[in-house]
């Protein structure tokens, strides 16, 4: 008979997979970058798919990034998690649909030169691979719908496995067109689409037996999941996505219209691929709140887990900056130019604390999502918004400074106040979980043998 309590096994045995999951996946855009790195016209093709093609498909497929979260949180019996797929499915139809028209018709330019104003010699280039980009959006509805789904019911080691699908499909694509020479733009895209498509492909396979042997039978809940109670869960959560997916293409918009803009978008994106490898560890735990918040004793596990796991990414990310690993990478594995690895290595110390601010948001939006009350989180991400833009429209003014330090710098204030708030709207949650827990230490749950 299993224990009812929470052990510190348990959370370690839920996130691990999760986290080989995230930083599997936050490998992709350095490795990705790597290759166009070595291909012809590098700085064109780097900053055409870090400050265009890659920021524009975030931004339209925001709408399902969340659907990870809901998926986890929701899908408890068959009835809601067929009301779910069935969202996912329309949502995941319509954004590939207002991909089409931006890639694919003279929206493409309204975007990319009257509002984000970006480098001439970039926007041909970007559109190409935008357009091959096209399946990105259901294909990731599609598997995050799944996974979440496999999350619930305990098989996180699946959503590991299918990053690894998606990894290894990236690897064959990109080696094929490091070996024919092909555009970057046009590798990247390819490498991308080819990968998402297979780990959806993977994620709707491996879920079927558990959808036969553990959702179908599973109770039907007594509140059940309708669209009045979903769209006041979800709404906010597809708006904090929005939200905070919109800093991307505005961040191009400013760097572009700072001193060095070229070289600071090139360099943009391959500082965030490492910055997103030492936060993917912090981002990973936000579903393991989410799926173990519920369990007795579980307040004082997930915290501590929560600061070991700051402790240790903090450390290590300490340790790429400050040794030469950190000038390994960019100029060896990301291949940067001189030039453009001296302007990474002095920029990304301003993220020192992201990996740990990242664990703290996952905490704290955990329980916010726990509680199904999850406008804290919009309102969270719109707080980081508005200190990011700020933090730009200051930097644009005044002109003097590289645009990749101003990004960083606007990335890193906006965190701490987003995370400060994030903090102040979970103490709700987090007080009636722990009163829960207390009250629980003095009337024991009533064990059930199966």
């Amino acid at each position: 008979m299993d224990s009812p309590n929470l052990t510190s096994r348990r959370v370690f045995n839920t996130w691990w997979p999760l986290a080989a999951s995230w930083l599997l996946m936050s490998l992709e855009l350095p490795i990705i970058n790597a290759v166009i790195a070595r291909l012809a016209n590098p700085e064109i093709s780097l900053a055409a798919f870090g400050g265009v093609m890659y920021p524009l498909a975030l931004i339209i497929e925001s709408p399902i990034v969340m659907l990870l979260a809901a998926s986890t949180a929701l899908s408890k019996d068959w009835a809601s998690f067929v009301k779910l797929r069935r969202f996912m499915q329309v949502a995941g139809a319509s954004l590939t649909l207002l991909h089409i028209l931006v890639a694919f018709t003279p929206l493409y330019y309204l975007v990319t030169e009257k509002l984000l104003g970006v480098p001439h010699e970039i926007v041909a280039p970007a559109r190409i691979g935008l357009m091959i980009m096209t399946p990105w959006t259901w294909s990731i509805a599609y598997r995050r719908f799944y996974q979440g789904m496999m999350i619930r019911f305990g098989h996180s080691r699946a959503v590991s496995n299918g990053t690894l699908i998606r990894l290894v499909a990236d690897l064959t694509v990109l080696s094929v067109g490091y070996v024919l020479k092909i555009p970057g733009t046009i590798v990247a895209g390819s490498a991308i689409a080819t990968g998402v498509l297979c780990e959806a492909v993977y994620a709707g396979l491996i879920t079927r037996p558990v959808i036969q042997q553990q959702l179908k039978p599973a109770p039907t809940l007594s509140t059940p999941l309708t669209l009045r109670n979903f769209i006041p869960f979800y709404l906010p959560l597809v708006m904090t996505s929005l939200i905070s997916l919109l800093v991307q293409p505005i961040g191009a918009a400013a760097l572009s219209r700072m001193p060095h803009p070229i070289e600071s978008l090139a360099t943009w994106s391959v500082v965030n691929g490492l910055i997103f490898i030492f936060r993917s560890l912090g981002v990973a735990y936000n579903e393991v709140v989410v799926a173990l918040l519920d369990k007795f004793g579980s307040t004082k596990r997930l915290w501590s887990f929560a600061i070991n796991l700051m402790i240790g990414s903090t450390g290590v990310w300490l340790l790429i900056l400050a040794t030469p690993l950190s000038r390994f990478w960019f100029q060896s594995i990301s291949a940067l130019p001189a030039d453009l690895a001296i302007l990474a290595q002095l920029g990304v110390w301003i993220a020192l604390p992201l990996p740990a601010l990242a664990v703290l948001q996952s905490w704290f939006q955990g329980a916010i999502l726990h509680s199904h009350n999850t406008k804290g989180i919009t309102e969270a991400v719109v707080i980081f918004l508005l200190v990011n833009v700020l933090t730009l429209f200051i930097g644009v003014r005044y002109g003097r400074i590289t645009g990749l330090y101003v990004g960083l710098i606007s990335v890193m204030v906006s965190s701490v106040i987003q995370t400060c708030w994030l903090w102040l709207r979970s103490k709700p949650a987090l007080r009636e979980v722990r009163q829960r827990d207390a009250l629980e230490l003095v009337i024991p749950p009533v064990e059930t043998v199966p």
